[in-house]
């Protein structure tokens, strides 16, 4: 195929992509809301006391009050939505694939690119985290992400596959760019991870106080000691990753391309702020002890920054990257 039928393939790819993790978002959708219905309907079945007398709203409800039939079609949209996420994952790296060799190079040369090509470094990171350590669980969040950012890349970024400018021609920007993308799909996870780790932590102290179960969905999802566990692991393999990508490769290739290895442009400024607070929770978590909601609120600003770095920084900042997108 020539190099317009693959961009055009690419084209077809990633919008189709988009729409499948849609659709896995709303498979997820249904699994958390059927989760929360299953526990209402065993909340209310206990409290009506069908032969004897209305139990109090502090009265413990028995995991096993839960309809079966609704429990299992919870499960089912949990495997639906894994599924399609996979199918998504497919088209995704496909469309990424088809758009590089429509360009006769790297797929990452500007904002559209890298939106695809970082986004599909998420999906990767939870695929292979899902069948190690069944993350299922963080399926709305991941399929919410991944949805949202090949949307915005279709809808706003997309330019037409071109060659690159003179100073992107560089192995190390190759080397940079897959290092910045996978420490940011590994971040991704982590800050998801943290995200319901401060929600389930929730959930297990009004359960504790109140003496009630939690939801099915909540209940589904491990508890919030090994989230803090998996967020760390997440977080301890993204860190060196990002500390070579953006601190080794990123200022070798930037002297060879603007003979300075290093020049306080915005994108360098805030790649550095994004080392400094992962380094400050790597560090608590070593040092201090930090764990648990502490922890988790370090790992979420540090993901938080990381997007503006990712988004904010191209669109509200000028400088060197501002061309690239990178």
């Amino acid at each position: 195929m020539n190099s317009a039928t693959l961009a055009s393939v690419s084209n077809l790819l990633i919008p189709t992509a988009t729409v499948v993790y849609v659709l896995a978002l709303l498979a997820h959708t249904g699994e958390w809301a059927g989760g929360l219905r299953v526990a209402k309907k065993a909340e209310q079945k206990v409290l009506v006391g069908a032969d004897g007398p209305a139990i109090t709203a502090d009265t413990a409800i028995p995991a096993d009050t839960a309809e079966p039939a609704a429990s299992v079609r919870v499960e089912q949209a949990s495997r639906i939505g894994v599924l399609l996420t996979v199918l998504a994952f497919v088209f995704h790296a496909g469309g990424v694939l088809t758009r590089g060799l429509a360009a006769g190079r790297v797929p990452w040369g500007n904002m559209y690119e890298f939106s695809i090509t970082a986004s599909l470094a998420v999906a990767a990171v939870y695929l292979v985290l899902l069948k190690r350590q069944r993350l299922q669980w963080l399926g709305l969040g991941v399929t919410f992400v991944l949805a949202g950012t090949l949307g915005v890349a279709v809808l706003a970024f997309y330019v037409p596959a071109g060659d690159l400018l003179p100073a992107l021609h560089s192995y190390w920007l190759v080397i940079h760019v897959s290092a910045a993308a996978i420490a940011g799909g590994g971040f991704t996870i982590g800050g998801l991870t943290s995200v319901l780790y401060l929600i389930k932590s929730r959930a297990e102290r009004r359960s504790l106080d109140s003496g009630k179960p939690m939801s099915t969905a909540l209940l589904r999802v491990p508890s919030a000691e090994a989230m803090d566990a998996i967020a760390y692991k997440v977080h301890a393999f993204a860190f060196p990753v990002w500390t070579f990508g953006v601190l080794v490769a990123g200022p070798i290739w930037a002297y060879y391309a603007w003979g300075r290895a290093w020049g306080w442009d915005p994108k360098e400024v805030w790649s550095l702020v994004t080392w400094v607070v992962y380094a400050a929770y790597l560090h608590a978590r070593a040092t201090a002890g930090w764990r648990g909601r502490r922890a988790a609120m370090v790992a979420i600003v540090g993901w938080v920054v990381f997007l503006f770095n990712f988004i904010g920084v191209n669109l509200l900042l000028s400088g060197f990257h501002a061309y690239s997108g990178l």
